[in-house]
């Protein structure tokens, strides 16, 4: 099995740099291995390294709130000016840095309570239940729990340690507070849900997705939440607050307090709206690429099953498209090596039902002489191999010419030109092919058989019963040819065609040379015989000659 580079290979890994790797399990769009298959300890090196970079981003996306944080608390009680004595000079900066560091400890341990049983259930191996599908799907819920959490015992945590409490103070930083666990809660759902992937994939695996447990809209609404309702809460609480007189109003030109939340606004938005679109765009890019693959007739592409909102009901709806595809597929190449390419090809087009034609056809009968005999005498297996060879010869001349294999039947064969694809020229097909299989046959396998060539109008159509019904051509040249068959099977040359077939045949007739006739058994006229020119002795034999030979008494088989 092979792991993904990033995962197979800890040498690289080593030699870049951290933040190269979570760029990389935040931001890399390239599809997903198989993350069924992954062996215990390739699960165990993701499961650590995954484990590691979550709390390191969790911790950094805290700080970075915090520091925001403070710098608005900061700004907004203190009329929008920043000086050493409003900041880490400020009476409550000891109280505001242990409120931000027990937060923080607490968001990575309560973080870390929620992750652990499926990250031990993702290093087993085992195969999720029901249980531990919901579970793993509710990850991104419970780490915006644990963020919320968090912030709630950092005010409480502010409160206890904080020098001079008034009752304003503790609104404003409750509030502050509040709103930061807000924009922390939602970017940690956003990046849990694109983090803990691996967990989803393996999770979901086979599993028949049929409703959305995580909303797109609720994506959406956290990108708005960040970008857009916690900065512009932030202006309103401000702008009330200064006109209550809770706060004090903007000493300088500058309301450097709405300035600063504006750049949060734009900053935080920007990283939201980047996981959000990357949440969407990535899956529908996947799912683009194996589209395309199945267009290419690649009918066992798949896609990663990983997203529990709708897009992950899409997934698994497209896999399960592409199994029906791939059914599908399987069965006509089944039907199509029974029947054939050209008859399954007529099947899915028209569809069922007992019907059929009038067609002038080219037909082609060969049949392998002492079968019987061979089946008798040799291990079944050897007489198996024999025929497989003897019918694959014969399906490679009979395609190359534009002919259909009508059926293979015992040690016989019976192909048609012409039916039920048109054919220019079936009779000069029919010629044509017989005359290359004899040269093949001859050169390639130690068989004695007979091959026999007509031409004449038939009945081609699905014969048999409204339930089961089969392709075939009935009419006087078929029952012919094989009289022929039987025929050429006495003979030198093995090859016999009527008159029919070589005169309709055009510029394939200079290649054939009547041998006289015959009264066919079954039939009431003579036939005029034609063989190849090309086994004929150099002088035509005449027509005694043809019946000495038939006649002889080690050709008894011959029945006419």
């Amino acid at each position: 099995m092979v792991a993904p580079r990033w995962a197979a290979s800890r040498r690289p890994m080593q030699r870049s740099a951290f933040g190269r790797q979570i760029a990389a399990l935040l931001w890399s769009s390239e599809p997903v291995v198989d993350w069924g298959s992954l062996d215990i300890a390739t699960r165990n090196r993701l499961a650590k390294r995954a484990t590691v970079i979550s709390i390191v981003v969790i911790v950094l996306s805290n700080a970075a709130i915090s520091i925001e944080t403070f710098l608005l608390v900061q700004l907004a009680f203190n009329g929008g000016v920043l000086t050493y004595d409003t900041t880490i000079g400020a009476s409550n900066f000891p109280a505001i840095v242990a409120a931000v560091l027990v937060g923080l400890v607490l968001n990575v341990v309560f973080g870390l309570a929620m992750l652990s049983p499926q990250v031990r259930w993702f290093r087993t191996g085992s195969i999720a239940d029901h249980d531990r599908r919901k579970a793993v799907q509710h990850v991104p819920f419970g780490q915006v729990l644990a963020t919320v959490t968090a912030w709630f015992c950092a005010v409480g945590v502010y409160i206890l340690v904080a020098e001079r409490v008034t009752a304003d103070r503790i609104i404003g930083v409750t509030v502050a507070f509040l709103l930061a666990a807000l924009s922390s809660g939602s970017l940690t759902f956003l990046f849990a849900e694109r983090a803990l992937r691996p967990l989803a994939v393996v999770a979901l695996h086979d599993y028949p997705a049929t409703h959305a447990m995580q909303s797109v809209r609720a994506r959406l609404l956290a990108a708005w939440a960040v970008g857009s309702s916690v900065p512009l809460v932030g202006l309103i609480i401000l702008n009330v607050g200064r006109g209550l007189d809770i706060l004090p109003r903007p000493h300088g030109r500058m309301d450097w307090a709405t300035v600063i939340l504006a750049i949060v606004a734009v900053t935080a938005g920007s990283r939201v709206i980047a996981l959000v679109a990357r949440s969407i765009a990535d899956p529908l890019m996947e799912l683009r690429q194996a589209l395309f693959k199945v267009d290419q007739g690649e009918f066992d592409t798949r896609v990663a099953v990983y997203d529990s909102s709708e897009i992950g009901v899409l997934q698994h709806g497209f896999n399960d498209l592409v199994e029906g595809l791939e059914e599908r597929e399987r069965v006509r190449d089944l039907f199509a090596r029974h029947v054939g390419d050209t008859v399954a090809e007529r099947a899915m087009i028209s569809g069922r039902g007992r019907s059929g034609t009038k067609a002038d056809v080219g037909v082609l009968f060969v049949d392998i002489l002492g079968s019987t005999s061979m089946a008798e005498h040799q291990d079944p297996r050897e007489t198996a191999e024999v025929l497989n060879a003897f019918f694959t010869i014969v399906d490679e001349v009979v395609t190359r010419h534009n002919g259909l294999i009508n059926k293979f039947e015992g040690d016989a064969a019976l192909a048609v030109f012409g039916a039920p694809v048109e054919h220019p020229n079936p009779a000069a097909a029919a010629l044509a092919a017989a005359r290359e299989l004899a040269r093949q046959l001859r050169g390639e396998l130690p068989i004695q058989w007979g091959i026999g060539v007509c031409f004449g109008t038939t009945f081609a159509g699905n014969i048999g019963s409204e339930r089961r019904y089969e392709y075939t051509v009935i009419g006087d040249p078929v029952n012919e040819c094989a009289r022929l068959s039987d025929l050429a099977k006495t003979v030198n040359g093995s090859v016999l065609a009527n008159a029919a077939a070589v005169h309709a045949s055009e510029g394939e007739a200079r290649h054939w040379r009547s041998v006289g006739t015959r009264v066919v058994r079954g039939r009431e006229e003579p036939t005029e015989l034609f063989m190849p020119v090309e086994f004929l002795p150099h002088d035509p034999p005449t027509l005694s000659e043809m019946l000495s030979s038939i006649l002889r008494p080690a050709r008894r088989t011959l029945r006419i």
